[in-house]
């Protein structure tokens, strides 16, 4: 049994007439009968009974057309949600983004809203590493992150924009007319920065292994903010997004006590670049 000949004899018990019944499903008379009779053979009972112009269920035929009213209904709802999937109109988007892309995600975010308002945005914010092996777990459909991404990763990587980095400092007379710092220099002093689950943290760290120094951590963190607030109470410095950074030294605390020097490390990290990973 398919569906469509389950359709087929829903419809003609619909109709009461073959004829009708054939014209409702643009089919001809003819091959709505063979179904229905290749029907029975199937079940190996009858169905339908003539009685005169009317058309009579058997004990048998009400059961397979009670289920089959049900089941031709579950079918069209099952068609029905799978196009608006295939379409975008309805359905979750697991989608992680680590905090330090947060901030830049809402215009974003705004725009694929009113295109897909019936599609519901599910956000895990955490850390690029973990962001990245939670799409390839299948745990999220598809994340923002910052090279590298593993090497034996299947995960398509797309690049988005460009994602540059600097130092955040207190404003003190230790740092007045500094406008770059070194990976040594950085190293003397004691630093904030993000968890290991955050790629910046392993490329930090990789950095000071090449330069053979050894940072000095006071305090990590999954929360950009917290770390500017560290760096405002004068536990140490932060490396952070640029933009983080002007927000900090700028709206939320006023520029008194910190500010932004460049950071002197090439172009591999002083310059990142963010990418969506999908399967």
């Amino acid at each position: 049994m398919d569906i469509r000949t389950l359709r087929y004899f829903v419809e003609v018990v619909r109709q009461q007439s073959f004829t009708r019944a054939a014209e409702k499903l643009f089919v001809t008379q003819p091959t709505i009968s063979k179904m229905l009779k290749n029907l029975e053979d199937e079940l190996n009972c009858t169905l339908l009974i003539r009685d005169g112009r009317k058309l009579l269920l058997t004990d048998t035929g009400r059961v397979v057309f009670e289920r089959g009213q049900a089941i031709l209904g579950e079918f069209s709802q099952l068609e029905s949600e799978l196009s608006d999937i295939n379409h975008l109109h309805k359905g979750v988007l697991r989608l992680g983004i680590p905090p330090m892309v947060g901030m830049l995600m809402a215009e974003p975010i705004s725009r694929f809203r009113q295109r897909y308002p019936g599609v519901e945005l599910k956000i895990a914010e955490f850390g690029g590493l973990t962001v990245q092996q939670a799409v390839s777990n299948g745990e999220l459909d598809m994340a923002m992150t910052a090279l590298p991404v593993e090497e034996d990763s299947s995960l398509t990587i797309l690049p988005l924009f460009n994602h540059p980095l600097c130092v955040l400092t207190p404003r003190t007379a230790e740092w007045e007319g500094k406008t770059s710092l070194s990976p040594a220099e950085l190293a003397s002093h004691p630093l904030v920065i993000y968890n290991e689950e955050f790629a910046l943290s392993q490329q930090l760290m990789r950095l000071f292994a090449e330069h053979d120094v050894k940072p000095r951590i006071a305090v990590r963190s999954g929360q950009w903010d917290f770390l500017a607030a560290m760096v405002q109470a004068g536990i140490g410095v932060a490396i952070l997004r640029n933009r983080f950074a002007s927000v900090s030294t700028g709206r939320i605390f006023a520029g008194s006590r910190a500010k932004r020097a460049a950071l002197g490390a090439g172009d591999d990290l002083a310059g990142r670049r963010i990418y969506v990973a999908q399967r």
